[in-house]
């Protein structure tokens, strides 16, 4: 798995995004927006709910959206990483747990669905077969039965 190149911007862009991005989650952000929106409509009668009028609205939301598109992926993305790291490092840490799909993140939409699909079979293979629950499954070699020759130890990094 190669890693990808990304441009952080530094930490002053970092820690900026981070602010404004908890900033517009906020009950503050929220007032804010409808005060304008209430102002905006207040001034229709003034200026005759003409075309300029609401080209204010229009252009103000339009650039705010543009904005937040990617202060959200943004956010998204860092938490995404975030919750990967952290249940790589449950795997890591758990005996006896398999580390296969460690990575997983990286793989295509088909090749997740396909995953997924297989998944789907193995727990009806695992309750029509042997009656048991999936978690008492280990890996899906060991359930259906193709469990390879010899199985390389597993590593435990960061102890």
């Amino acid at each position: 798995m190669e890693p990808k190149s990304t441009f952080s911007g530094g930490p002053v862009l970092e820690k900026f995004s981070q602010r404004v991005s908890q900033w517009t989650g906020s009950s503050w952000a929220f007032v804010l927006a409808l005060v304008f929106v209430l102002l905006w409509a207040i001034t229709g009668p003034m200026f005759g709910f003409s075309q300029g009028w609401q080209m204010v609205i229009n252009t103000g939301t339009t650039i705010a959206t543009f904005l937040m598109v990617f202060l959200i992926q943004r956010a998204q993305n860092k938490e995404a990483r975030a919750v990967q790291l952290k249940l790589n490092e449950i795997v890591a840490a758990l005996e006896g747990a398999s580390n296969r799909l460690v990575g997983a993140e990286e793989l295509s939409e088909d090749e997740l669905h396909a995953l997924h699909e297989r998944y789907v079979k193995l727990a009806e293979q695992v309750q029509n077969r042997h009656g048991a629950a999936l978690k008492q499954a280990v890996s899906v070699e060991e359930t259906t039965g193709n469990v390879p020759k010899t199985r390389p130890p597993k590593t435990q990094t960061g102890r």
